[in-house]
């Protein structure tokens, strides 16, 4: 009988068999489960959740866009025709320390100590030009982020937000902020999106998530200490065999 025959027949006496190329079978699919509702006797709220200062946008007052190029925009004045605008406002997408503005003066003179850091450009909302994007440092590690968008010959702020971040980053035409959160290993990372129905970036997403944190590298450098090895004397040296001491980390050098 010829393999061809043979296998035919085989095929022949058993259930679910099928001929090379024809769809098999991945068994029984789960039986979908759809979301429960908890207490749906509870009426609707009345109050919108917090909107991390979303949708609130606003005209940088005095600051033209020169053939709608923000990269020909001075940062630190755009910075500072917001500071003139909300002269006594301290929080939200507005606010600043008195201590930043107070160094926003000096900008000029004192160019090291200005809280304006290097701005970055970038296509956020999809028309095919840069929005001007700023960070501003503050005390106590808190970080103010703002974007501009070029319209109509001046600059509108689309996004206005402070936090202490870990990181700002771009992922595509989204800013992605990553925060600190109050647990131990984890962080909050926001992703700011370009919303053309409120012409103003929304914090689309918000999560919380565990961040794994690599192993300090083993240092192999020369020691420095008197100590001749693993032996059980009093020995106090810092050597990079593998039974060296812990290393404690660099020792701070003189003042510059």
């Amino acid at each position: 009988m010829s393999a061809a025959v043979l296998a035919g027949a085989v095929c022949a006496g058993m259930t679910g068999c099928v001929q090379a190329g024809e769809l098999k079978s991945a068994g029984p699919a789960p039986t979908a489960v759809g979301p429960v509702r908890l207490w749906p006797t509870l009426p609707p709220a009345t109050a919108p959740a917090e909107d991390f200062g979303a949708a609130e946008t606003e005209t940088a007052r005095g600051i033209k866009v020169p053939d709608g190029d923000v990269h020909k925009v001075n940062a630190v004045a755009v910075v500072q025709a917001e500071v003139a605008a909300h002269p006594d406002t301290y929080s939200g997408p507005d606010g600043l320390y008195a201590e930043t503005v107070a160094q926003l003066d000096r900008c000029g003179e004192r160019p090291k100590q200005c809280p304006v850091l290097q701005p970055y450009y970038r296509d956020l909302t999809g028309d095919g030009k840069d929005e001007l994007i700023l960070g501003i440092k503050m005390p106590e590690h808190q970080l103010a982020i703002r974007a501009y968008l070029a319209e109509k010959g001046g600059l509108t702020r689309i996004m206005g937000t402070s936090d202490a971040v870990t990181s700002v980053a771009f992922a595509g035409r989204d800013l992605v902020l990553r925060v600190p959160a109050g647990i131990a290993g984890y962080e909050y990372r926001t992703a700011w999106t370009w919303d053309a129905r409120q012409h103003a970036m929304l914090a689309t997403q918000d999560q919380i998530v565990h961040v794994v944190r690599g192993p300090r590298p083993h240092r192999t450098g020369p020691g420095t200490g008197t100590g001749t090895g693993p032996g059980t004397g009093p020995g106090t040296g810092r050597g990079g065999g593998p039974h060296a001491h812990p290393d404690p980390g660099p020792t701070p050098g003189p003042p510059a």
